[in-house]
Order: C-alpha cells, then sequence, then structure tokens
C-alpha cells in the first residue's frame, strides 16, 4: 500500500527550495541529498511514498536515472508517481512507466543491483590485489572496475563532485579520461593509517579500452 509521504532527493544545496516547492501541508516530506541516493532508495521501498520528486540536474545525471530507473522496475512502487522537478521553476513533469516497468516479474530482470553509495548501471569486477592507477596525479589501488566506473583508495582527499584525470597503465598501453567522483569518505585502516575511499563516474572513458584494461586484471585470472 501505497503511504502519503513524499520522498525528495536533489543536491543538498537545493534541498530546502524543493522542499518549499514539492512538499504537501498533509504529507509527510523526506528529504535526501542526491549522495545518499541508497538511503533513500531504501525509505523509498520500505515507505512506498506517493511521490518521489527528483531535482532535474540530478535526474539528467547516470545516477539519476539509473535510480528512475531502479523504482520503474519494482513492482511494490508501481503506485509511487515520479516527478521530476525544477528548483528554480514551479514545473515538473512525471516520468512515465512503460507497460512492461513494474510489471510483476519484471523487476528481477530490470532493476540494477546496488553498490554501498548508489546505483551501478553495469557489471563491476573485483580487481586483484595491489593494481595501482593515477586519479589526479596522485597514486591509488584500484579496488573494482566497470566501463562505467571504479572504487578507489588513496592517500590523497578525494571529494563528491569533484572532477579528476585518470590514468590506467600496465605493459599493454595506457588508458587516459576524465571521471566524477560519485562519493568518498575518510577511513583509517589498521596498518596502513588514514586514506580516502572513493567511487568514480568515468566521463570519457573509451569503454573498450578500460574493458581490456579490467579483463587484464580482475581477480581470479
Amino acid at each position: 500500500m501505497t503511504s502519503s509521504c513524499t520522498v525528495i532527493i536533489a543536491p543538498s544545496d537545493l534541498l530546502a527550495t524543493l522542499k518549499e516547492r514539492t512538499g504537501d501541508v498533509n504529507s509527510e516530506v523526506l528529504a535526501f541529498s542526491d549522495s545518499d541516493a541508497l538511503r533513500a532508495l531504501e525509505v523509498i521501498t520500505k515507505r512506498r511514498p506517493r511521490v518521489v520528486a527528483l531535482e532535474r540536474l540530478f535526474a539528467a545525471t547516470p545516477r539519476g536515472a539509473a535510480l528512475i530507473n531502479r523504482i520503474k522496475a519494482d513492482p511494490s512502487l508501481i503506485e509511487s508517481e515520479i516527478r521530476v522537478v525544477s528548483h528554480d521553476r514551479d514545473e515538473a513533469r512525471v516520468s512515465r512507466r512503460t507497460p512492461m516497468e513494474g510489471a510483476p516479474g519484471a523487476a528481477a530482470t530490470t532493476a540494477p543491483p546496488l553498490d554501498q553509495r548508489g546505483t551501478r548501471r553495469t557489471v563491476r569486477f573485483k580487481i586483484a590485489a595491489q593494481v595501482d592507477i593515477v586519479v589526479d596525479g596522485n597514486t591509488a589501488t584500484l579496488v573494482d572496475l566497470s566501463r562505467l566506473g571504479a572504487q578507489v583508495v588513496t592517500d590523497n582527499s578525494l571529494n563528491p563532485s569533484q572532477r579528476v584525470r585518470m590514468l590506467l597503465s600496465d605493459q599493454v598501453g595506457v588508458v587516459r579520461f576524465n571521471a566524477s567522483v560519485a562519493w568518498a569518505h575518510f577511513e583509517i585502516s589498521p596498518g596502513k593509517g588514514p586514506q580516502y575511499r572513493a567511487g568514480l563516474d568515468f566521463v570519457d572513458a573509451d569503454g573498450q579500452a578500460v574493458d581490456g584494461f579490467c579483463g587484464r586484471h580482475k581477480a581470479g585470472i
């Protein structure tokens, strides 16, 4: 059963504005920043809100699109209306489901799996131990990799939404491209000290070249 609440997902600096524009005095409003998409999805799945509103700039990103598709693919959320809203205009559009989306059994085949910080759009492979790459001129250890993104650990500070330069290099060749930091957190690892763990969304990577690098370095080969 759908609840009367509204869930809003937007960049943190736009949440207050969107709550005023989107909120209903007769409905509970739950607001989440775009960097907290996984927690938002957990609440959406549990509460089954009447409306899920995504700020239009976030909705246009790969992570926003993946979140929309994940909601559409869940049969239990068939009655939840997905709205794409603007922080600077009193307008909204409804993201329509196709006849197959949300149908019984559809979630098993169309819903993308989730990672620890948000939605994942393609299969990501665990990388063999101690494969180092270069992120913005600094060495980073590659944890997992797909043609669309990666998880890395580095001694150097990384911040969400930061644009970085990537370099993957081995005996076969070098792959250079740009990426955006999707999430990052500081941690203290036993025996290694302070470090940053981050998820990267690739901007202009050569998918075939990244696939080749992944194939040569993924764990278990």
